[in-house]
């Protein structure tokens, strides 16, 4: 039976695919984000967050003056959501990262919710929970799927109030059509 000459050339290119494909693996995991929710280049959650925290630890006391009863509390200036129950105690508070346009503060309701879809910011989110619309700018709290946070800094308005999944789950269980959503500075 003749040899083929084919064998060999085979090993070696299949050898050197192999090869590529180990050094785009470890290009690809030498350029990875460091933890699977690291923001957007640009976004606020790029460390610098971090390092606010580091400098100057905010308050997780559920604010006074904040309603009473069942309703939802958002700090605009502590990037902090509240769910308060019945008996104004806070069963949950959690950061949350805003987008480049805010509420005024004030008192509203829960007007929607939609379990998924695209953010006004083009990202795929989910557990959408939607307060309040003025001019143009729809504001509601969601969590994105691939973990990152709106870049406030945007040129167009969004009204995005973005946390993390887990916490967008418990603001989904939570906050139906018609609970307080209460907006403080």
């Amino acid at each position: 039976m003749p040899r083929s000459s084919t064998g060999p050339a085979v090993a070696v290119l299949t050898a050197a695919a192999l090869g590529a494909v180990a050094f785009l693996g470890y290009q690809a995991a030498a350029t990875a984000p460091d933890h699977p929710t690291q923001a957007r280049p640009g976004s606020h959650s790029d460390g610098s967050e971090d390092r606010a925290k580091k400098t100057k630890k905010k308050s997780t006391v559920l604010p006074r003056n904040s309603g009473t009863g069942t309703r939802v509390v958002y700090a605009l200036g502590d990037r902090r959501v509240w769910l308060v129950g019945a008996d104004g105690r806070a069963t949950r508070t959690f950061a949350v990262g805003p987008s480049s346009a805010s509420p005024d503060p004030g008192t509203y309701k829960v007007t929607s919710r939609n379990p998924g879809g695209v953010g006004s910011d083009g990202v795929q989110v989910e557990h959408v929970v939607v307060f309040h619309s003025e001019g143009g700018v729809v504001f509601g709290f969601s969590a994105a799927m691939d973990g990152t946070m709106p870049d406030p800094d945007a040129r167009k308005r969004t009204g995005a109030v973005r946390e993390a999944r887990a916490d967008g789950s418990a603001m989904w269980e939570f906050a139906q059509v018609g609970t307080a959503v209460v907006v403080i500075a």
